[in-house]
């Protein structure tokens, strides 16, 4: 029965497990079966519409990448991560993927909402950066100068033991925090930083195959699965999900396997002891399309893109709510706090996920292209997120999503 039980619990740690349930939390809104919102597929078009004109702004030729951690950190036209790594004298296409992954886990990780406040001035332009943006290029500077690496003789690198020993006054200078310059969650951030760094310590037969323990340990270990030299991406939020799912902060578990960022919703049904489970894996998604590139740069093919889902995060969120294709039954609902467990924010994220899939249909049908030729991820960053964004600072003079969520720095 615990095995049985354990089985179940790791198969909510998938793409397909979020995809399923998700789909699950659409079918019950489009029949008026959810407490706090009520959908209508109607106005999607107009969404694909608005995702089609900011994505051919970006990308006039609709040679669109991923929506990944990589693309954050291209500041006025340089690809600063690139122009660091192109510059590095590296033994081999392994150890500059190592160096990708540990800056992209450390990068993502650091990646929740920011508050609409605070902002970070990059030392190279001048400019103050919000956002994800200004997180991406704060924590590539962090990492560049060899805050997370033992070794200031080779400061690209995050070393479990330094990660493990993170202070959170080096944190709240690397990110320029003020009273007057304030960032949300920035002690959960940190925690979870620490916690990174002795899950790494703790499994060096997973980190360590061919260094010292350090998150981009996680390459050789996905390598190490590749067929053919073939990994499909599905694979990959697996690895990240086992492997580093221990770090997330004290949350639903089932048959002692910790579930991440799974909530519950008792309208979910299931035949086993997942009923009322809801899995969404926002950051380690978005990490896990993060990883990819990494992989292709060292001379993996990923397969499966389609295999992830779409993102259960505030922009992608507040694109559906701002274009009225999710509508609170509540109006007063838009003025309140919610915590991120709560029926309402657990609703929202699933119908997202849901949506996106809908929506990436009807934007790939005007294109003309197939999920081959536009997958997912690029939808996503040509895309949703910037249509997301666009609209909430129309609807918003500072641009915060349509809904207040509560955060601690470690969901989104």
């Amino acid at each position: 029965m615990a095995d049985a039980l354990e089985s179940q619990a790791r198969a909510l740690l998938t793409a397909k497990a979020v995809r399923a349930r998700a789909g699950q939390m659409l079918e019950l809104g489009l029949a008026g079966g959810l407490t706090y919102f009520t959908v209508d597929l109607d106005r999607i078009d107009g969404v694909a519409e608005a995702v089609l004109a900011v994505t051919r702004r970006a990308y006039p030729t609709l040679d669109i990448p991923f929506h990944a951690r990589w693309r954050h950190f291209v500041l006025g036209g340089v690809d600063r991560w690139a122009r660091l790594a192109d510059a590095g004298c590296w033994p081999d296409r392994a150890a500059r993927a190592r160096a990708e992954f540990d800056v992209a886990i450390v990068s993502v990780l650091l990646d929740a909402g920011a508050g609409a406040a605070w902002r970070y001035r990059d030392a190279v332009t001048g400019e103050a950066i919000g956002r994800s943006e200004g997180l991406a290029i704060a924590s590539l500077d962090m990492f560049a100068r060899g805050l997370f690496s033992r070794d200031a003789r080779a400061p690209f690198r995050a070393d479990a033991e330094v990660l493990e020993r993170l202070h959170l006054a080096s944190l709240t200078s690397a990110f320029q925090v003020t009273d007057a310059n304030p960032l949300l969650g920035l002690e959960g951030r940190t925690d979870l930083l620490r916690r990174l760094g002795r899950q790494v310590s703790e499994h060096a037969d997973v980190f360590g195959l061919h260094d010292t323990p350090r998150p981009g340990g996680l390459f050789d270990h996905i390598a190490a699965q590749a067929i053919g030299g073939t990994v499909a991406a599905p694979a990959i939020l697996s690895a990240v999900l086992n492997q580093l799912g221990p770090i997330w902060p004290s949350r639903l578990a089932l048959a002692g396997v910790p579930l991440g960022d799974c909530w519950r919703h008792p309208a979910i049904k299931a035949d086993d002891g997942t009923a009322g489970l809801v899995p969404l894996h926002k950051l380690s998604q978005w990490l896990s399309y993060s990883l990819i590139e990494p992989l292709q740069r060292a001379g993996l093919e990923v397969t499966d893109i389609d295999g992830l889902t779409g993102l259960a995060e505030y922009r992608n969120g507040g694109l559906f709510v701002d274009h009225e294709v999710l509508r609170l039954r509540d109006a007063a609902d838009a003025e309140r706090e919610h915590e991120v467990d709560s029926l309402l924010v657990v609703e929202w994220r699933a119908l997202t996920v849901a949506l996106l899939d809908r929506l990436a249909e009807l934007v790939r049908a005007k294109l003309g292209r197939t999920p081959e030729t536009l997958p997912l991820a690029s939808i996503l960053e040509g895309g949703t997120w910037a249509a997301g964004r666009a609209i909430a600072f129309t609807r918003r003079p500072d641009g915060s999503p349509p809904l207040k969520v509560i955060s601690d720095g470690t969901v989104f």
